[in-house]
């Protein structure tokens, strides 16, 4: 194990005895990424890491035993494909002292199938959590390298912006500027993740992404794109206008950053996630827009690109230092344009920090 394998292993096994967890069952993907720093490929042979406060170990199909020993340390109990895999697991429970735990948390990303395997293997009044308290929890919290890691690939997403307004003219579709967004990722070594570009009406759709639609003169284009570069992602949404501004986009885009401002005041340690989207919305009700925000304020960022904590009207949520998440208010009126603008923040002692370089005036096509 590395260093930092071993320290949150530990930091996990802490959580664990805190929240009185006996298991801890994990699949593949960024729950055990972020722990182990890898992560098997996933398919339908149920490979699990299983971890007690006094033990780890994984169940693992025999079939990629080889393979995975070149990146981890860790017990396996191996399974083969003409015997099934209920046998090991029961031998892996026991291996870790885990056959007959009073709470377990699994993995909620984990396939049904899997979750149904654990469960049938331990005592049927076990009580089943998720992992939001444990590992979860440590999730929320990025140390340097992590910071450091989305702070670049914030960087990108700038530039890829950048490369969106430079191209952007009348005539051009909403796909061949989406093409100039995804070469610009590629360019910098980043695999393109999604490219929301809608313009005039298809901006009032959220998660519009791109279309054959032609922009033409007096549209409003938002610009919403991220990327992953070194297993981390970036996200980030600008507005732009293609000659005048069209009736009104000027106003709404001023009520939307008074919401950004609002939200980026709010945000504190030791504030609730809910008031950090109160702060948000109430501006952009007390505009008269409030119907017009259909979405959350924010989403957590970090292996992900979306996870806790979520930014919504109801997360109980407390920020805390070192937590990053997105801000990002908007409105959205069917038929004429969307406006949304969105940072990503890291939680300071003092308040967040932007990972964006970038302006959110209204960007100017061509500029």
């Amino acid at each position: 194990m590395t260093p930092e394998t071993q320290a949150r292993l530990a930091a996990l096994r802490e959580r664990m005895v805190a929240t009185d967890t006996d298991l801890v069952a994990l699949a593949p993907g960024s729950h055990m990424q972020w722990l182990l720093g890898y992560a098997p490929a996933s398919d339908e042979r149920p490979c699990l890491l299983l971890i007690s406060p006094g033990g780890t170990t994984f169940l693992m199909p025999e079939v990629n035993a080889d393979d995975v020993r070149q990146h981890t340390d860790i017990d396996f109990v191996p399974w083969a494909d003409d015997v099934g895999p209920h046998v090991a697991l029961c031998q892996a429970l026991s291996a870790i002292g885990a056959s007959a735990p009073d709470r377990v948390a699994i993995d909620e990303t984990m396939r049904a199938d899997f979750a149904l395997l654990v469960l049938d293997a331990l005592p049927s009044d076990v009580l089943r959590t998720f992992t939001a308290d444990t590992l979860g929890g440590l999730r929320m919290k990025k140390d340097e390298r992590e910071y450091g890691l989305l702070k670049m690939n914030a960087g990108i997403a700038d530039r890829a912006i950048e490369a969106a307004l430079a191209a952007l003219k009348p005539g051009m579709t909403e796909n061949e500027l989406a093409a100039v967004i995804r070469n610009q990722f590629l360019k910098e070594g980043a695999a393109p993740s999604f490219w929301v570009v809608g313009s005039g009406p298809n901006g009032a759709f959220p998660h519009h992404h791109a279309s054959d639609r032609h922009i033409v003169e007096g549209d409003a284009v938002v610009i919403d794109v991220g990327g992953v570069k070194s297993g981390f992602p970036s996200d980030i949404t600008r507005v732009a206008v293609v000659g005048r501004p069209p009736e009104g986009f000027v106003e709404v885009h001023a009520v939307v950053e008074r919401a950004v401002e609002a939200a980026l005041a709010a945000a504190r340690p030791g504030v609730l996630a809910r008031e950090v989207d109160a702060a948000a919305r109430a501006v952009i009700a007390d505009a008269g827009y409030g119907k017009a925000f259909t979405h959350r304020t924010g989403h957590g960022m970090g292996i992900d690109g979306h996870e806790p904590p979520y930014i919504t009207a109801t997360s109980e949520t407390v920020l805390e230092e070192g937590m990053v998440f997105s801000i990002e208010p908007g409105i959205y009126l069917a038929g004429r344009y969307g406006c949304r603008l969105e940072e990503i923040v890291i939680l300071r002692a003092d308040g967040p920090e932007i990972l964006s370089g970038l302006s959110r005036d209204i960007l100017v096509a061509g500029s």
